[in-house]
Formats: structure tokens, sequence, C-alpha cells
């Protein structure tokens, strides 16, 4: 392949990539220009043009590794299996584990903040009003991050229900929520596409032009009072979301 463009090489990489070639990570630049009789800038334009597209992630000192892209099936259906307290899984461990994958949902942060306009009105609270606000990262292994989620409750409903406290919720928010007598009844989730930020390729590690499917979910109770505002993003290649067996009215 000496003497031929950037381009080519990328797509004779991702070839081997696909075809499983190699294992974990590309060879180093060296050896890569040994292998190719291509020059330095070549080899980083090809390992770039990967890079976009989401095949390898190039990591300082670590090299450049291949990026997991197992997708992961996300059925609605993975809410009703664990509301009833007392489990060990939430939605996503439950979801992966039925795939046979090891997912974990992983704590992050939590604090106190002020409603802005948008999720004040979605929980039927005044814009300023104080909300328990955690994010979390949903993952499959320990360093593949997969989706992160950001979550807003009512102070007194996450006071109830341990949201406000600095841990991993075990057996998942929606059995903490049954729990503490606020059980969620409806779940509407919206979804949509868009470009990634800087700061979420770099958390999920993609690139640029793998888009990220966004998700916007409204949990309320029988009453219809909202219990929780969460909003999620996951890279498009990865997360395949369903909604099965839904209820269709009308004639």
């Amino acid at each position: 392949m000496a003497g031929r463009g950037y381009r080519e090489l990328a797509e004779e990489l991702r070839r081997r990539i696909d075809a499983g070639e190699y294992s974990g990570k590309l060879p180093s630049i060296e050896q890569l220009m040994d292998e190719y009789g291509a020059a330095r800038q070549t080899i980083r334009s090809a390992i770039g043009v990967l890079a976009d597209d989401g095949l390898v992630v190039p990591v300082r000192k670590a090299g450049t590794l291949i990026r997991h892209r197992t997708p992961v099936h996300v059925p609605l259906s993975r809410y009703g299996q664990v509301i009833a307290p007392g489990g060990t899984k939430g939605p996503w461990e439950t979801a992966t584990a039925a795939q046979g994958l090891a997912g974990d949902m992983q704590f992050v942060s939590v604090e106190r903040v002020q409603a802005d306009p948008q999720t004040a009105a979605l929980l039927n609270l005044a814009d300023g009003d104080e909300l328990v606000y955690r994010v979390r990262q949903a993952l499959i292994r320990p360093d593949d991050v997969v989706q992160i989620q950001q979550a807003w409750y009512p102070v007194a409903i996450a006071e109830a229900a341990g949201l406000d406290r600095n841990n991993k919720v075990t057996g998942g928010v929606y059995g903490a929520l049954t729990a503490a007598g606020h059980r969620p009844v409806t779940a509407s989730e919206t979804v949509g596409a868009r470009a990634p930020t800087e700061t979420e390729a770099s958390q999920l590690r993609i690139g640029g032009r793998v888009f990220v499917l966004t998700l916007e979910r409204v949990t309320r109770d029988a009453g219809g009072q909202p219990l929780e505002v969460l909003r999620a993003i996951a890279p498009a290649d990865r997360l395949k979301l369903s909604y099965d067996n839904l209820p269709l009215e009308g004639s």
C-alpha cells in the first residue's frame, strides 16, 4: 500500500477491524508505518478518519484502542420489571442481563440545584424551586460508557426515596420511589438525535461523526404527579430502544 493516500489506508484498517484482526487496539504508529510503508502523517490522518467514524479511540499513553460497538437492546418493558422494591437490578442492569451483557449503572454525583424553567414546568414546580439533581452512567464492562443520564426530582420525593444520598440506588430508582410511597405509573419518553458536543464525545469515546440519541423521560404517579425528569444521551450506533406491545386506541 506504499504511496497510497490516508483514506485508502483508513478503509484497509476498517476492514481489518471489522474482521476482528486486531485485539483491543491497533498496532503502534511506528508498526503501521513499517507495515504499510506510509509516512507518519498518513497513518495519523487514517486513524483520525477511523476515530471520527467511531471505530477507534486514541488514548494518550495507551495507544489507539478499538472502540466497543456491541449494540444494547433496551425495551420499554424494562421499567415494569423493576417497580417492585427490594430488587438488586435496575432497568439498565435488567435489560443488559437479558442479553448476556455485564451492565452496570454507576453513580456519578448528586447535588441540590434550582429548577430551570423547562424542568420546573415538567415537574409542575415554579422556576427556581429547589430540586435534587443526580448524574449516573450506564456501562457495559468497567470502561464502556454507553449512556449518560441526568435526572431531576422534587426535593421531598427525593428525600423520601433516598435519592438525595451520595451513593448508587440498588435495585433502581423506580423501586426506591415505590418503597417511599410514590409508585411510578406512567413514563413518557421523547427521543431525538443530534451531533455530540466535544465533552459528550469525549465521555462516550465517540468521534464527531457518530450521532447521539437524546432521550427525555417524565415519570408520573397514579394521580399524574411528576416524580422524575430524566435526560440521557447515548451513541446512536450502540443503543436500540424498542417500544413493544403499546396499546392502540381508536377505530
